[in-house]
């Protein structure tokens, strides 16, 4: 059985695919003034989760190009939503098998950063992850609501059947 914590992740991983449910490839790439387009942050929470799970802890990198287009502070752009959703899938695949692994011994390490302590524990960046991922699902909605899109998602589902509290 899966750490609560990770539960609390993978149920919000499918919150955050059940609110790109009908996004098309045209709606993903839409601008609003400042904020990036919804294909943009797909592939903008793919960096962090391959960030956090691949690169800092197992020293994998599967799509370096992360690195460069979808950090946080990278300049604005416009992947296509294919693209950006293929390598998101593949990003979080590849980090099962870490999750899978993680105890509270394990998420209480330190989380090295280019092979040097920061202060960040595996289970604060948990937390932050899932924290970030709700933040663009609401900030996706809000995008979503101005291409006039009706009848979206509401929120939090099943979570008492999916992910209910556990202790650890």
């Amino acid at each position: 059985m899966a750490h609560p914590l990770v539960d609390q992740l993978r149920f919000t991983r499918s919150e955050w695919l059940h609110g790109l449910e009908g996004v098309s490839e045209a709606d993903a790439v839409q601008h609003f003034g400042p904020m990036n387009c919804i294909s943009w942050t797909i592939g903008h929470l793919a960096w962090q989760e391959q960030r956090y799970w691949l690169i800092r802890p197992q020293e994998k990198i599967l799509y370096p190009a992360l690195n460069e287009v979808y950090a946080f502070g990278a300049p604005m752009s416009t992947p296509s939503l294919k693209e950006s959703f293929d390598i998101w899938c593949e990003v979080t695949q590849a980090s099962e098998p870490f999750l899978d692994t993680l105890t509270t011994q394990a998420l209480n390490t330190e989380l090295p950063l280019d092979g040097k302590v920061v202060g960040q524990t595996v289970g604060s960046a948990m937390r932050r992850m899932t924290y970030h991922y709700w933040y663009h699902i609401g900030e996706i909605q809000a995008i979503r609501q101005m291409l006039g899109h009706t009848n979206l998602p509401t929120y939090v589902g099943d979570i008492e059947g999916e992910a209910p509290y556990r202790p650890e």
